[in-house]
């Protein structure tokens, strides 16, 4: 379900790993889990890395792992979905010093859904974050409450994750082609792979999760 590969990290010994965070199911529940690899061919899974219904506020299923990849203040940092009492998904951040045990870092939300807009009932993170000269980007998937999916742009504090410092207003990424508007789920565009080519970016996506499209932007990232 939508897993998500970091980039590639380095241990003390210089021996490198890739991380891909994935929601596992279990027919009833779903819970944020981890995998890693030295290949990409042979993974081993790590299990469950933030358990449903166990949060400071995510009171139900756990999903949608987004790890940052260089450390800040001596810790990875993840950006997640959780579900709060009120039955939505919102987002929430977790730390790690050793990329495999994780804890939530806040009490609410990091980036709460906004009612009335494109992300009124869905806050979803997705590709890993990048910094950039304004802070740390991150590339997010909303929903409204008649569950059209759009897509985002969160920018955080590079030298504190939790804090947000600005938040597009309106969607930058909408469902516009005949086959992101008709399929098995309809009016979805749900971007989870990022890949810098030259000085643009392409954004690897869904489309009406039927489909898998590409789509090119470009903003400065240092």
């Amino acid at each position: 379900m939508r897993p998500k590969l970091t980039s590639c990290f380095s241990d003390a010994s210089g021996f490198s790993f890739y991380y891909l965070t994935y929601t596992g199911y279990n027919k009833k529940d779903a819970q944020l889990c981890l995998a890693t690899s030295n290949d990409l061919i042979h993974w081993e899974r790590k299990g469950v890395i933030l358990p449903a219904y166990k949060g400071n506020w995510n009171v139900g299923w756990t999903k949608s792992g987004a790890i940052l990849t260089p450390k800040i203040q001596g810790k990875y940092w993840m950006y997640f979905l959780g579900t709060t009492s009120e039955k939505t998904d919102e987002m929430g951040l977790a730390s790690s010093a050793d990329l495999i045990h994780w804890q939530e870092e806040t009490k609410t939300p990091v980036l709460p859904r906004r009612s009335g807009r494109f992300d009124a009932r869905v806050v979803e993170p997705g590709p890993p974050p990048i910094i950039t000269n304004d802070g740390i980007v991150l590339i997010y998937n909303g929903a409204d409450e008649k569950l059209v999916y759009r897509v985002g742009i969160a920018v955080f504090d590079v030298n504190n994750p939790a804090r947000l410092v600005w938040r597009s207003e309106a969607p930058v990424f909408v469902p516009e082609k005949s086959w992101e508007k008709t399929g098995q789920v309809p009016n979805v565009v749900f971007v989870e792979g990022m890949a810098r080519k030259g000085a643009q970016y392409l954004f690897y996506y869904g489309g009406a999760d039927q489909y898998v499209g590409v789509a090119e932007t470009s903003f400065q990232a240092r």
